[in-house]
């Protein structure tokens, strides 16, 4: 990974580190007492050892000591306990925080962002790359702060007892983070690579187990099934090659610590020989400190080691951060404007307005058109013209340049919240959501009652269906819309869209994959609900134009025709080849007669 890379992801982590709340420098600040509470105790018992050993002295002058030191044990397990529960506090309260902040940037980004990744892809970002946090702000920035107090306490003590032990070990220290930081500079790398292959086995996984059934019948199952195990073991290789480098490096901090500890036990082992006569200040060397020195010198190298096993927590958040910082810092098509729309019919002016992709290709435009307050206006044209781009951009999924005002306001500078309460949307292809019929009619608006349900159930055609069911409003839609035929699932949707009340209706090929029944009771719920509304309509049925205001015909992202339905057949153009080319049931003539009467 780049090293600038590297760099801006560990500062936006650092950042996100305000979430964590107190608990991170509560876990700190225990870490630290407990370093404390480990000096106190080591001095107990050089103390003891000194006195009994050498000195000679009772031991019942020693059992306030003795008590202390047990008591410390406890205290210090107690502080232990406390800081792991403190930091993983600390994790969870940041994974919420963050979790929350992604979804609702989603929310903000629309489908049209969303729909450029699997959906697998999605819920490892928001399940497996945001739990890789934990390790990152519970332990890992606690331990960074322990490793630079509980060393210096250490070597505070030391020197004025022995000034060689001290140089030992102040000089020995900087040994474990220079070969941590060499040991781990391709983890990050390996994690970020072990996400990117996580994220693509997640979507390749999910589309192909959504495509299964499509997948057996043109006999695709077993190659799909060779694909998925390729991809299966390059993620395997990747974990492994992550689980190297993390045991390698706590082999490496092992390794230094213990060379660094036989130094010191070697210094005081040759002092006590007589063989060497230097560091302690001209006065004797006492078994107090050298058992002192001996015993603190583990727990000084104790925090530089521990800060080593959780490095492999900062790499793998550096990995994870990556998506994460991309998806939270991404433009959002429709800015967070704070302008409320005027409680009116909506009307709509497009002036040399050009519909972006997400990465600023264009996708629809120039073109201006106006949409007046309770019209109604059909967007038509071969597939690619643009018209599903153009409802985006309407819906505040994609940006969009030039001027598209809605009742005089730029839509750039709405509340996207009072935008989208006025609208209405009804696709081709209906999202319900696992639950019961009654959740899914009432979403977006709870407060409605069952009364209020079956009325609008009634007004979709789709009350009969629901009463046939055991349960009632209580029947529970399955995943995917599963349980529920085409036809039924997209009059429930239509039912849910006319809970909506709203003043402007947006629909992209309601009547879609329906059969004739069908298509007639939503087309009919359709008009009867939009009588004193606006609407713009996606639609390939042109027999449905007749009933429309007026039409746009969109080619290549351009507006090539404009004007009432039945003028517009009879002119030569698009609209007329398109005419044209419909099934033998239904003629030119037909369709524009239709549309005159």
């Amino acid at each position: 990974m780049d090293k600038s890379l590297e760099k801006q992801l560990a500062g936006w982590l650092r950042l996100q580190k305000g979430a964590c709340g107190p608990y991170l420098k509560l876990s700190m600040m225990l870490g630290i007492a407990n370093g404390v509470a480990l000096v106190v105790q080591a001095w107990l018992l050089a103390t003891m050892l000194q006195g009994l050993i050498i000195d000679n002295l009772p031991r019942q002058q020693f059992v306030p000591h003795f008590i202390a030191f047990a008591a410390l044990i406890l205290l210090r397990g107690a502080l232990a306990w406390g800081r792991e529960k403190v930091g993983f506090v600390a994790g969870r309260r940041l994974r919420g925080t963050l979790r929350a902040a992604v979804l609702d940037k989603l929310s903000r980004l629309g489908p049209a962002w969303v729909n450029g990744k699997p959906a697998g892809a999605w819920a490892s970002i928001v399940l497996e790359q945001v739990e890789d946090l934990q390790d990152f702000y519970g332990r890992y920035l606690p331990q960074m702060a322990l490793a630079g107090f509980i060393p210096l306490i250490i070597l505070g003590c030391t020197f004025p007892l022995n000034w060689a032990a001290g140089l030992i070990l102040l000089t020995t220290a900087p040994l474990i983070p220079l070969f941590m930081i060499l040991v781990g500079m391709g983890a990050a790398d390996a994690n970020r690579k072990h996400f990117t292959a996580l994220q693509q086995l997640s979507g390749h996984f999910m589309d192909r187990l959504k495509a299964l059934p499509t997948l057996k019948l043109f006999y695709r199952a077993a190659a799909e099934e060779r694909a998925i195990a390729k991809a299966s073991e390059d993620f395997r290789e990747r974990t492994m090659a992550v689980l190297r480098l993390a045991f390698l490096s706590s082999a490496v901090l092992e390794f230094f610590a213990a060379v660094s500890i036989a130094v010191v036990a070697v210094y005081f082992g040759f002092s006590y020989l007589g063989e060497l006569n230097f560091g302690h200040y001209g006065v004797p060397i006492s078994l107090f400190t050298g058992m002192f020195v001996l015993i603190m010198a583990p727990e000084f190298y104790q925090p530089l080691r521990d800060l080593g096993a959780h490095y492999h927590a900062k790499a793998q958040a550096i990995g994870a951060a990556e998506s994460l910082m991309a998806l939270l810092e991404a433009p959002e098509p429709l800015s967070q404007g704070n302008e409320m729309l005027s409680a009116s019919l909506v009307s709509i002016e497009a002036r040399d307005l050009q519909v972006l992709s997400m990465d600023g290709q264009s996708l629809v435009g120039p073109l201006s058109f106006t949409l007046q307050a309770g019209e109604k206006l059909a967007l038509v044209g071969p597939s690619g013209a643009g018209k599903s781009s153009l409802l985006n951009a309407l819906l505040g999924f994609l940006p969009y340049t030039g001027s598209l005002k809605v009742n005089g306001v730029e839509l750039q500078q709405l509340a996207p919240t009072s935008w989208r309460q006025r609208l209405a949307w009804l696709g081709q292809n209906p999202q319900l959501f696992h639950g019961s019929i009654a959740d899914n009619v009432r979403f977006g608006r709870p407060e409605l009652d069952d009364a209020a349900i079956w009325a609008l159930l009634e007004q979709a055609k789709i009350a009969d269906f629901v009463r046939s069911q055991p349960e009632g409003l209580a029947h529970r839609v399955q995943e995917f819309s599963g349980g529920l035929s085409v036809g039924q699932a997209q009059r429930i949707a239509l039912a849910r869209a006319l809970a909506r009340n709203a003043e402007l209706y947006l629909l992209d090929e309601p009547s879609a994959s329906l059969d004739s029944q069908n298509e007639q009771w939503v087309l009919d719920a359709l008009w009867q609900a939009m009588q004193h509304c606006s609407c713009l309509m996606v639609t390939h049925r042109l027999d449905q134009l007749d009933r429309m205001d007026r039409v746009l015909v969109l080619d290549h992202g351009q507006l090539v025709q404009e004007g009432r339905f039945a003028e517009l057949a009879q002119q030569p153009g698009l609209l007329a080849t398109m005419l044209a080319q419909l099934p033998l049931a239904l003629s030119l003539d037909d369709v524009a007669g239709g549309a005159q009467a």
